[in-house]
């Protein structure tokens, strides 16, 4: 997996809202809410062709959606 191809998160931390790239050790951005952090994420996703993954507070994933080049369209 190269760079250009590490998807997206956002997650609760803090209080707060992160964006942060899979793999990375930082946050690349932080948000008073999760509106403004899936905001910036989804912008990243769609310029690098990635994935964005929405964490819940709890902090499971609740939401995927991909903006990569999927080879067929998903079937549903």
């Amino acid at each position: 997996m190269t760079m250009s191809t590490k998807s997206q998160h956002v997650a609760p931390r803090g209080g707060k809202w992160i964006v942060r790239t899979t793999g990375a050790g930082r946050a690349s951005a932080t948000f008073a809410t999760q509106q403004e952090a899936v905001a910036r994420a989804r912008s990243i996703a769609k310029e690098r062709g990635t994935e964005l993954y929405i964490h819940g507070t709890d902090g499971r994933i609740r939401e995927r959606t991909s903006y990569g080049k999927d080879p067929f369209p998903p079937k549903g």
